[in-house]
């Protein structure tokens, strides 16, 4: 029997990405897998269903996920879509395993195997299934565009019959795949652009895009391309060397995320009562509560001089190339394991191994382990 591969609707809120683009859908159905999906499971990327070839759709989500051998998600599944699973089904997405310990108990009782796109090590040969690089990506890019439509200024100099506009001056804290993006964004919109980073690795990164890079003289490399937590010592010395750099600053966009903990304060309440009249703050890192001590996640709100934008979920503002990067990124994933159009998991590979969520009645990563069964389990 061939691989069955689903498909449903996003519920999340604001979540308008789709699992499965028609192009990279066709690719699965040539390794010989079916594919079903739900009726209008791609109407928020802009997909309709006619644009898929081959594939069965169903308004049916019960029948449609009771029938799956492998469940395609973006957002991680609810209690009820897991319930509505076969045991010992597999579930392929952005699983959040540091979070819903209900959704992670679930899927541990149904004995599903589930794999968090989160958790893909980040090695030379899985590159092309970085999701959240490919994410990361989009909404970097989109910073840099929110930036400038809030902005009060030109992000360009222009020379007018008026005089000429000096171009405006952007500060991007956090210099991974999102801050590298922003840069190039701001760059290719005529901004000047600093940038500041905690592994100072990143300097060469910066300085190629253009960009100047601001040395703190603390640096923090850490393990997984992801910087360390701070001491409180090197927390106050950042703060007083970025804080003149903030407050010159006319737009400020902040990307600093660490997976499963709250995002560091880098921009303090002081910094952007000090900043310029129509200074615009866009903070990245609204999931893990904000890099910006003012930053209230999902609301723009004006404080003091400042627009302070704490955006949720931004690659679903771009959902039509999310969706694709994202498709793609899956069946990175994916194919290797598919043979003769079955399912063939060896446990050995490094990138299967240390991807999966739950497994076999167990919940095998150990700090979603210790949320739902705790510490001493």
């Amino acid at each position: 029997m061939p691989l069955k591969l689903a498909v449903v609707k996003e519920t999340a809120p604001n979540e308008r990405r789709v699992a499965l683009d028609p192009a990279t859908a066709m690719r699965f159905r040539k390794l010989g897998c079916t594919v079903s999906m739900e009726h209008d499971a791609g109407r928020g990327a802009h997909y309709v269903d006619e644009d898929y070839i081959d594939i069965e759709f169903t308004s049916d989500r019960a029948a449609l996920l009771g029938d799956a051998d492998v469940l395609l998600k973006v957002q991680p599944p609810s209690v009820e879509e897991i319930g509505m699973l076969r045991e010992g089904a597999v579930v392929v997405g952005f699983m959040q395993p540091h979070q819903h310990p209900e959704r992670i108990a679930a899927l541990r009782d149904r004995k599903i195997t589930s794999f968090a796109m989160e958790l893909i090590p980040r090695i030379s040969r899985a590159q092309s299934m970085d999701a959240l690089s490919s994410q990361a990506a989009v909404a970097g890019y989109k910073a840099g565009l929110l930036a400038a439509d809030l902005s009060s200024r030109f992000f360009p100099m222009l020379t007018t019959a008026a005089g000429t506009i000096r171009p405006a001056r952007v500060l991007v804290i956090g210099a991974g795949v999102a801050g590298l993006q922003a840069i190039a964004t701001c760059k290719r919109l005529g901004a000047i652009v600093e940038a500041y980073d905690v592994r100072a690795a990143t300097r060469e990164q910066v300085e190629s895009l253009g960009a100047r890079f601001v040395d703190v003289g603390v640096s923090a490399e850490g393990e997984g391309g992801y910087a360390r937590e701070l001491t409180d010592e090197e927390k106050k010395h950042q703060q007083e060397v970025l804080a003149s750099h903030v407050v010159a600053a006319d737009a400020v966009i902040t990307t600093a995320a660490i997976p499963g903990r709250p995002s560091p304060k880098i921009v303090t309440r002081e910094m952007v009562d000090n900043m310029k009249v129509g200074s615009v703050i866009i903070d990245l890192a609204a999931e893990g509560g904000g890099n910006c001590e003012v930053s209230q996640p999902g609301e723009k709100i004006e404080f003091g001089p400042a627009t302070v934008y704490a955006p949720l979920n931004v690659p679903s503002m771009l959902p039509v190339h999310a969706s694709e990067m994202y498709a793609r990124n899956l069946f990175n994933f994916l194919s290797p394991m598919i043979q003769d159009s079955e399912l063939a998991l060896d446990w050995d590979d490094e990138v299967i191994r240390d991807s999966v969520l739950t497994r076999d009645g167990e919940i095998l990563f150990a700090p979603a382990r210790a949320l739902v069964e705790g510490e001493s389990q």
